[in-house]
């Protein structure tokens, strides 16, 4: 029997969406552009092409559902039965049907139009019938639209279906609603089943699974059952009649003693015969659940006799040697007192039936008759007992006696535990003197002994010849003869020294004026332009509001002043011009020439970088000028081969369109669509 994937079945679309996704992927697919001028043998075999390519999309994409959902006569009984109880047999057979005839007229309709289509005489012909071809497909598929529908919800359905394998071992879980069905499967298996103080909290089967001896064990937990009639089950009832009738489990029926289910045990034990045969041919064990609320001992006579009427029916009357049945246990799911007894009995249980079972099997005699156990004889009667050395037995006289060797774990457990106590390795090393354990291990370096080379007398011997040099500075300092390590300003007349004073104090203004600007550049207020558009935010305002309250705003226009000054005019070392001078126009046209041309620009910032300040004589031999020309010139150079590959500059790693779509799309005709 094939077995089924649920899970992987493919998502079926309405009847709209179906014919959209098919005859979009005609139009994409085939070749799009004709005219009345071709042959009209090339005219026949465009049309003819998208009709049967329609009809293969229609064939593959209906044979996909009709295979992908599983077939009521070739799976398992119980997901046959499955199926009958959730979806109706004859409704979903009848579903799967009519898309099979579906595939089948669309077959048709293309056969008969493409036999049409052979004979036609002109483009307008072979349109028309291409066009009634696919209206008819279209219209076989809208006629389908509750079949695709119904089966669309029964594909959902199934894909939030537990995967349940019928023939792996197993164990089922049943009885009456709120019983502990649900508690005891979560206590013994991973999965998570909702359980609440009410009847069928549990609708549908629940898989869970657990170990056991090294093997992996599937536990279902069924829907409650009710104590009435077959053909008065409803859905959920009959989910647990199927699994209970098709799967060869072992068979738990919970009974809850304390009756907080809202059942007695006397409606239990009916329920329990009214499904005995359900039970046949299957290992069964009836637990009582509960019992940290109730006693078995605390039940009336009367009930305690409908258990042990249970009780024989599980065991066939036979009693074990201990006198207790191991068919009948008792458990708490709330304490977990004796879960884990009835899950060990119950697994116990089914190994036995599934070996008995393949050894009343008929391909069991045959493998028996090729196996021969041979047994062997002895040759006297000397008797040969096992021979144990005597240290051996030592050592278990001395750990029997207590005196155990001491290990590594002892000590460090001894000397502060894990990350206190270092592991001494160098106790367990042989060597030819114990004392030899504990030197300091020798560094080698180009095959040679450090320690070799190294005097023993070196530090009397450093400290020896710094008491010398300390004797001898202090004999020079005596005589006047040592000499000042101050700098080398002594060599340098005053002109230099006051030139080099002036230099070092314009170095510390520009590095303290850059820190500033790095400091504070990213955080300057500045008003946003569309709340100053007026632009009335500036210095005299600012001056103006000041004054108005009192204070004296001299400092603050300086400052402004100094943080709106000009890039020139902070390197320029002559004094401003006078307002309202022949030398404020000379500014005001060099600025208007700076905005003009850019070059002038550059040039001018060259020279106010490289100009001296007014006064002091440049101590620069060499003329820069012509320097930092050559190396803008060379800069120019080098960006020329970045303009020619459209770089944006050293740092542009743009990667452009390698298929320009102006070159790469557009309409194809037939025989095109070789190279895709």
């Amino acid at each position: 029997m094939p077995v089924y994937n649920f899970k992987k079945i493919t998502v079926v679309p309405p009847a709209k969406d179906f014919i959209d996704i098919v005859l979009s992927k005609t139009q994409r697919k085939t070749p799009t552009v004709v005219h009345r001028g071709y042959a009209i043998t090339r005219i026949r075999q465009f049309y003819m092409r998208k009709v049967k390519y329609t009809q293969t999309n229609w064939h593959e994409k209906l044979s996909t559902i009709l295979e992908e959902f599983p077939r009521v006569d070739d799976v398992h009984p119980f997901y046959a039965d499955l199926l009958n109880v959730l979806y109706d047999k004859d409704h979903y057979k009848l579903a799967l049907g009519q898309l099979n005839m579906a595939k089948g007229l669309i077959d048709k309709v293309t056969k008969d139009y493409v036999r049409m289509m052979k004979y036609a005489d002109s483009l307008y012909r072979c349109k028309t019938l291409k066009r009634a071809a696919m209206g008819r497909m279209c219209t076989i598929m809208k006629k389908q639209q509750a079949s695709l529908a119904y089966l669309e919800q029964v594909r959902q359905h199934l894909a939030r279906l537990p995967t349940i394998d019928p023939n792996t071992r197993t164990i089922l879980v049943c009885g009456y609603p709120n019983v502990g069905k649900s508690s005891f499967m979560n206590k013994v298996t991973r999965a998570d089943v909702e359980v609440q103080p009410y009847a069928f909290t549990t609708k549908s089967l629940f898989v869970g699974h657990t170990d056991y001896k090294y093997l992996r064990w599937q536990v279902i937990d069924t829907p409650g059952i009710l104590d009435r009639p077959l053909e008065e089950r409803n859905t959920i009832e009959m989910q647990s009649i199927t699994a209970l009738a098709h799967l060869r489990a072992v068979v738990l029926y919970i009974v809850d003693i304390s009756e907080q289910c809202g059942f007695t045990i006397k409606q239990q034990s009916e329920l329990f015969h009214s499904i005995k045969p359900l039970f046949a041919n299957k290992p069964l064990m009836v637990v009582c659940n509960k019992t940290d609320i109730r006693k078995i001992e605390e039940l009336s006579q009367e009930d305690q006799d409908r258990i042990q009427e249970m009780r024989e029916v599980v065991s066939g009357g036979d009693e074990m040697e201990d006198g207790e049945s191991s068919s009948m246990l008792t458990m708490s799911t709330l304490t977990e007192e004796g879960v884990s007894a009835v899950k060990t009995a119950a697994c116990d249980k089914l190994l036995v039936s599934r070996v008995e079972m393949k050894l009343r099997s008929k391909g069991t005699a045959e493998t028996l008759n090729r196996i021969h156990v041979a047994m062997p004889t002895p040759r006297d009667d000397a008797a040969r007992p096992a021979v144990i050395p005597a240290g051996i037995e030592e050592t278990r006289a001395a750990v029997a006696a207590g005196n155990r060797r001491q290990t590594e774990k002892d000590l460090q457990e001894q000397f502060g535990g894990a990350g206190v106590y270092s592991a001494d390795f160098r106790k367990n090393y042989l060597l030819e003197d114990e004392s030899w354990k504990y030197d300091i291990m020798p560094e080698i370096l180009d095959g040679h002994n450090i320690m070799d080379f190294v005097d023993p007398d070196i530090e009397a011997k450093l400290a020896e010849l710094e008491r010398e040099e300390e004797e001898l500075q202090a004999a020079a300092e005596a005589a006047g003869e040592v000499e000042m390590d101050d700098d080398d300003d002594d060599e340098l007349d005053e002109e230099e020294k006051e030139l080099v004073e002036k230099i070092r104090t314009r170095k510390a203004k520009i590095v303290a004026n850059h820190r500033e600007k790095k400091t504070v550049a990213n955080n300057a207020p500045f008003v946003p332009r569309k709340f100053d558009r007026e632009r009335k935010s500036n210095v005299s305002s600012m001056k103006e509001q000041l004054s108005s309250l009192g204070m004296d705003p001299s400092a603050a226009v300086e400052r402004c002043s100094m943080t709106l000054t000009p890039f020139c005019e902070k390197h320029e070392a002559n004094p401003p011009p006078v307002k309202n001078g022949p030398a404020q126009h000379l500014v005001d046209a060099n600025a208007a020439a700076k905005k003009k041309k850019v070059m002038k620009w550059r040039k001018w910032m060259v020279d106010a970088q490289c100009a001296p300040s007014q006064g002091a004589p440049s101590l620069v031999s060499v003329n820069p000028r012509p320097a930092k020309a050559k190396a803008i010139k060379l800069s120019d150079k080098a960006q020329r081969s970045r303009n020619k590959m459209a770089k944006a500059g050293e740092g542009d790693r743009v990667i452009h369109t390698k298929m320009p779509k102006h070159l790469f799309s557009g309409k194809r005709g037939i025989g095109k669509t070789d190279r895709r």
